[in-house]
């Protein structure tokens, strides 16, 4: 198979996919070190990636901003220029490579836009972005680990995926705007246990009164400083969790950038979390993560890695993946006590 010289990755979104290609990214640079490799990325993961030394061109798509305008905007003519500069950007190489690791139709008409001699997918691509490939879709597993699905990509191009690090770049100003925040904030050097109790599926939340009585046990029984994260439309929830406890916590949520976060979780002893983004930042940056599973299922999209403890149900219909239900035993069923005896463990071994 010809080495190729210029490669580009298309994976879109959500925060957690994004971080899980990471791995795929450092296998690609370690075997082809003087490729060029450029990646196309939704606006709001694009953190994620921006900066990274394995990357000579991040191309960001607003596709959500755009949809926005056009369903408000008046005048259309500045989001016409917008996406038509977007696609000047996208169509100005010429790629060897272009690589499909979304499977979805917002990705394959991207695939099909671009500028590729060879454009590969994954088997397994939903509403049709498969047609927009010129080779037959890599087989993979569905059931395995969507780390494991972008490393078998790689296989296919011939490479040696036998070692990677695939963790998120952060800059010194990262670190230091992290540091002073936990300075101001008076921490005197205790362990820091981070809990992100939010997420976009009603189905992946935990009851409030129960993280609050979890970060009261985490303080008080293992002391530990507990910190909350989140974004900024999470932090009236987590002031009214931090109401019910007896010890105020910090409430940091949209209060850093995804790299402060990422950094953040590096100086923590354990994350609890539920399914999310963050999750996956916390276990790209070797923070050890407690999660906690329902409809959704982790040996996909769990963290990835031996050192993470994963607390779920054993129910029939889990996992179910709906973003509604009248039961949501998976997670209701999830005690205090479980996941405080998890957390625990997690200190103890990383102290």
């Amino acid at each position: 198979m010809k080495t190729p010289k210029s490669i580009l990755i298309i994976k879109l979104s959500a925060i957690g996919d994004v971080v899980h290609a990471l791995p795929f990214l450092d296998v690609l640079r370690k075997n082809f070190p003087d490729a060029r490799i450029d990646w196309l990325v939704e606006e709001q993961a694009s953190q994620i990636i921006s900066g990274h030394s394995g990357l000579d061109r991040v191309i960001v798509s607003r596709r959500n901003l755009w949809k926005s305008r056009l369903l408000h905007f008046k005048s259309y003519m500045p989001l016409v220029r917008e996406v038509s500069e977007f696609l000047k950007e996208l169509r100005s190489y010429e790629y060897d490579l272009v690589i499909d690791l979304q499977g979805l139709l917002k990705s394959g008409v991207l695939v099909g836009l671009s500028k590729g001699k060879r454009k590969i997918g994954m088997g397994g691509a939903r509403e049709g972005g498969w047609i927009f490939l010129n080779e037959r879709p890599v087989p993979v597993d569905c059931e395995q680990h969507a780390i494991v699905r972008y490393l078998r990509v790689a296989g296919y191009l011939d490479c040696d995926f036998s070692s990677w690090k695939g963790d998120i770049p952060v800059s010194g100003s990262d670190k230091k705007w992290v540091n002073d925040l936990l300075n101001a904030k008076g921490n005197n050097g205790q362990p820091l246990v981070a809990i992100n109790p939010m997420a976009r599926w009603k189905t992946k939340l935990w009851e409030s009164e129960r993280f609050a009585v979890l970060a009261d046990r985490i303080t008080n029984e293992l002391s530990c400083e507990v910190l909350f994260t989140g974004s900024n439309m999470d932090r009236n929830v987590i002031e009214d969790i931090s109401k019910k406890m007896k010890v105020q916590p910090m409430n940091l949520a949209g209060r850093t950038s995804l790299k402060q976060l990422a950094y953040l979780f590096t100086r923590c002893a354990a994350l609890v979390t539920t399914d999310t983004g963050p999750m996956h930042i916390g276990a790209a940056m070797g923070c050890r993560v407690v999660a906690l599973f329902g409809p959704t299922a982790p040996w996909r999209t769990g963290p990835y890695g031996q050192s993470h403890k994963v607390i779920r149900a054993d129910l029939e219909c889990s996992p179910c993946f709906k973003k509604k239900c009248n039961d949501m035993r998976c997670m209701k069923d999830r005690t205090v006590d479980r996941v405080f005896e998890d957390v625990n463990n997690t200190v103890i071994e990383r102290s």
